[in-house]
């Protein structure tokens, strides 16, 4: 699978408001794994980011802005959350994201850890591994997706040999 034309166009306008500015962040969700060839249609754009991240690309992308970040908390996830709309397209925005995991909240990650870059129609985009993502939709209890990313890794990945 890939991304329509339109989800492409608003990838471009988020990367053009946000390359110049110092802000860590990276495109998460099915978004990110049709980017890369997985069997997903996007129905909008996760991006992840820390605190300040989430009010610098709220700054960024004011026009869009359809619910301004704020602190907002579920049962199983928690983070400085907003909305934008692009195009039609929903774009979210999660800064230090926590999950609630064996009656705790885990530490949001270090997203320059997990970040990646892909590059797409001539755009270099960040994006979590896929590993990360696995591991954290496997704490989320979203195991089908889960499964998926791992199938894609055992493929995608070539097994060390046994000797090393």
């Amino acid at each position: 699978m890939s991304v329509s034309a339109s989800f492409l166009s608003v990838l471009h306008q988020i990367h053009a408001a946000l390359r110049e500015r110092d802000i860590l962040w990276a495109i998460t969700g099915s978004t990110s794994f049709a980017l890369r060839g997985l069997p997903f249609s996007p129905n909008d754009i996760d991006l992840q980011t820390d605190t300040p991240g989430a009010y610098a690309i709220e700054q960024a992308l004011r026009p869009f802005v359809v619910q301004p970040v704020t602190f907002s908390s579920t049962a199983r996830i928690r983070s400085h959350f907003g909305r934008l709309k692009v195009e039609g397209i929903t774009v979210e925005i999660m800064g230090d994201m926590e999950k609630w995991v064996n009656g705790r909240w885990e530490p949001s990650p270090d997203i320059s850890h997990h970040r990646e870059f892909i590059t797409v129609n001539g755009l270099e985009l960040p994006v979590l591994s896929l590993a990360h993502e696995q591991e954290a939709y496997e704490k989320m209890g979203r195991r089908e997706t889960a499964v998926i990313l791992q199938q894609w890794l055992n493929k995608t990945t070539p097994l060390k040999d046994q000797n090393e």
